[in-house]
């Protein structure tokens, strides 16, 4: 977009093609209404390449966060406030002092240019994702290039006029635009605006005296030299020359590039920045535009992801079946051979079913029935814990069940003839393992007058084995009465070793 047209281009498959040009009236807004009708499916970039763009450079505390993008945004619109289309970049900071931030200021100051553009694309709900500077993209060429200095003034013939872009390094610091009339000889302007330029950067201090200024100049080969001839080097001074299909080689570019203008929106085809400058409310049907592209992508994925799921369960139903067909078939030919093993042996009186019973019933037996072997286990390892303890005897029993009836006795059941029943199941260990009790008889190998001691003992005993899990001990008979209602008696020195030893007994209940 310049100030008196705009060209259409349409950006393919990475080749940039132009197309029609629009000029700034009446009858060009309506043949540009007529060819976006119907692009809403396009996306479109807006370059502007104007004489109404103004740069200052400006420092400013280095704030970080929502209060630096505030700070920015004040003195942006307090320095451009009659136009929307503003932007600042914060492009360095200072080596020294507080360390301010170097920030460029830019803005299209006569918003009217733009925005009649931009209301017919919004009319026409065209996707409009940026509105951009042909100065700043200038800078994307200059790094892509690989052509930066210190100072460096850029100048390329575009669609507006020539376009002289100064950077310091790799930042954009000041750029103009001249506009060529019919009669102008490009390369006179050339020369007088490098001038021209390098007397301002004299004057505003951006270039100091005796420093050395890089002019690299954009233009068709066939005005390259041409331009050698007349724009002369000299101590402060230095041309490099750039045709067009060397810059095009340089950043590998595809199609047909005649223009600088061409360059840029090719890089902005390629690799497009975030917006520069606000495009307003023309953008909302970009935003539109990517959520429903984020949509179709994410439909995209799920169907992909549903296709997989659906082939993988296809085929791991086919391989399920395939493997039931094969267990089907081994059922078949086991039952056949145990038909056939059946059919060899002789009748037994027992049924099949009753006999597999049995066999369960017999490992469920051995599984809960119950044994002293696991009780008197707890005993040994409890007893190895009390050296003065002596076993004398173990009466091992397993608990009968609680009657069925009042009166009725828990352990031995006895028909209306006389005999004996056998003992109920859960006595034996089903459903579950029943519960145990064992008595223990013991004596204590203390001397007889050290009772504390041997109380200690058994007493330590005792709570050794109430430690195991399911234990419960109860003390029958203590191997010294110390009720109140006893009377002690007997001496504490008599001759007889073995009547000296006492004795205890204790029950021992287990549920496993």
């Amino acid at each position: 977009m310049t100030n008196d047209r705009l060209c259409a281009f349409d950006w393919r498959a990475g080749v940039l093609t132009p197309g029609p040009c629009f000029y700034a009236d009446r009858d060009g807004m309506d043949a540009f209404a007529r060819f976006v009708d119907g692009a809403t499916g396009a996306r479109a970039y807006l370059v502007a390449d104007l004489v109404e763009e103004d740069f200052a450079r400006c420092l400013l505390p280095h704030v970080r966060g929502r209060a630096g993008r505030n700070l920015v945004e004040r003195r942006l619109s307090h320095a451009y406030r009659d136009t929307p289309f503003r932007h600042a970049d914060i492009q360095d900071r200072d080596s020294e002092g507080r360390r301010d931030d170097h920030v460029l200021f830019s803005a299209l100051t006569n918003a009217a240019m733009v925005q009649p553009w931009v209301a017919v694309m919004e009319q026409n709900k065209v996707p409009l994702a940026g509105l951009y500077s042909a100065a700043h993209l200038s800078a994307q060429l200059v790094r892509r290039m690989g052509v930066a200095q210190d100072h460096l003034l850029l100048i390329a013939e575009q669609g507006g006029g020539l376009r002289q872009s100064y950077f310091q390094g790799p930042y954009l610091k000041f750029s103009r635009l001249t506009v060529l009339a019919a009669h102008d000889d490009v390369v006179d302007a050339t020369a007088s605006e490098t001038a021209k330029m390098r007397q301002f950067l004299t004057s505003t201090r951006l270039l100091g005296r005796g420093e050395m200024l890089h002019v690299v100049v954009l233009a068709p080969v066939e005005r390259v030299q041409a331009l050698e001839q007349r724009c002369e080097d000299d101590p402060e001074l230095a041309f490099h020359f750039i045709d067009i299909d060397s810059a095009c080689a340089r950043l590998k570019l595809a199609g047909e590039v005649d223009t600088a203008e061409q360059l840029l929106l090719g890089l902005l085809g390629r690799d497009a920045p975030a917006s520069q400058y606000p495009p307003g409310a023309a953008c909302r049907f970009y935003q539109i535009w990517r959520a429903r592209l984020a949509l179709n992508c994410a439909s995209g994925a799920i169907a992909f992801v549903g296709g997989l799921w659906l082939l993988a369960s296809v085929w791991g139903g086919v391989r399920d079946g395939q493997e039931a067909t094969r267990l089907t078939a081994e059922a078949a030919q086991l039952d056949a051979r145990y038909r056939a093993i059946m059919a060899s042996l002789p009748p037994t009186p027992a049924r099949s079913a009753n006999m597999k019973a049995a066999v369960r019933l017999d490992g469920l037996l051995a599984a809960t029935a119950p044994a002293p072997a696991p009780l008197v286990a707890l005993v040994s390892r409890s007893l190895e814990r009390a050296p003065a303890i002596r076993l004398l005897a173990l009466d091992w029993q397993v608990r009968q069940p609680p009657p069925a009836q009042p009166g009725l006795d828990a352990g031995v059941f006895k028909q209306s003839d006389g005999a004996t029943e056998p003992i109920p199941a859960s006595v034996v260990g089903l459903p579950g393992a029943p519960g145990q009790v064992l008595r223990i008889d013991g004596e204590v190998e203390f001397g007889p007058s050290d009772y504390r001691a041997i109380l200690d003992s058994v007493n330590q005993f005792a709570l050794d084995m109430a430690s195991n899990p399911g234990v419960a001990v109860h003390i029958v008979e203590a191997p010294v009465d110390v009720r109140q209602s006893v009377k002690l008696s007997g001496k504490t020195d008599s001759g007889d070793t073995a009547a000296a030893k006492p004795r205890f007994a204790i029950n021992v209940t287990w549920k496993p």
